[in-house]
């Protein structure tokens, strides 16, 4: 039985389980749990969460003394709870599928923030069934159901936790990148730095005093017309982009290399 939250009886009229449950009963659905009373078993599961819900969507399960359950199961021969554990697999599946073809940190993050309150409710709900089996010993379907719960809910751990080592090993690798594009622009500026002071100096000079000399280029020059200017240009240039190709190496630093887990 599926009820949304802020309703005011939660079972239905014609289910003859003891007072006691509908007494511990509020208006609300409330965690996930169970209560036993007479022979009787009432479960209390949640359908699987969304991470913008403000309340939880409640199932409620009865399970008489002669061991029949209430409400009915759509598919023949399946337990209810059955069912709402196939919804959890599914969004499960959902989410796995998500997770294959995830490539950056917002969407790992997207992920995981799904990812939270189904790993909470996957493990209350195991957690329900546990007790259930307990209070039940000789119920074979609460045994099965119990087992598949547990699977469930070992898988979404599973699922949250390679979200999360995906999600650091893509922020460590971003650092990783940030760091040594600062080390390349630190030893390119301390290159550049050093070019400055060695080439400052006669700057200096020529600016203060010129360096309008006499030189046979001049000669040269008047002969051959803008040749030499051109020559002279395309030098300079070439000597610019063996200056940059040098500014732009980047350092030799030797990198340890760490082992794997597992590695002795």
């Amino acid at each position: 039985m599926e009820v949304q939250p802020g309703t005011q009886s939660l079972l239905p009229p014609n289910w003859k389980v003891p007072q006691q449950f509908r007494d511990r009963l509020g208006r609300r659905v409330g965690r996930q749990r169970l209560m036993e009373a007479e022979g009787h078993l009432l479960i209390i599961l949640h359908e699987p969460p969304d991470a913008d819900d403000d309340f939880r969507v409640g199932h409620f399960f009865w399970r008489s003394p002669e061991g029949a359950w209430k409400p009915k199961a759509q598919r023949r021969g399946e337990l209810p709870i059955a069912e709402l554990l196939a919804k959890y697999d599914q969004m499960i599946d959902k989410l796995d599928d998500r997770e294959e073809i995830a490539d950056s940190p917002d969407e790992y993050f997207s992920l995981l923030r799904d990812l939270n309150p189904l790993v909470r409710a996957a493990n209350n709900f195991y957690n329900t069934l546990q007790k259930a089996r307990e209070a039940m010993p000789n119920d074979r379907e609460l045994l099965l159901l119990r087992d598949s719960a547990y699977a469930m809910s070992r898988r979404v751990e599973l699922l949250a936790a390679d979200t999360r080592h995906s999600l650091n090993y893509h922020i460590a690798m971003r650092a990783e990148e940030q760091t040594e594009n600062s080390e390349r622009m630190a030893v390119a500026s301390y290159r550049l730095n050093l070019l400055v002071a060695l080439f400052f100096p006669i700057a200096t000079l020529a600016g203060v005093f010129g360096m309008n000399l006499h030189n046979p280029l001049e000669e040269f020059s008047e002969k051959a017309g803008a040749v030499v200017m051109v020559v002279v240009l395309l030098l300079g240039l070439l000597m610019g982009g063996i200056l940059t190709f040098f500014v732009m190496q980047p350092p030799g630093v030797k990198k340890t290399k760490h082992k794997k887990l597992g590695d002795s």
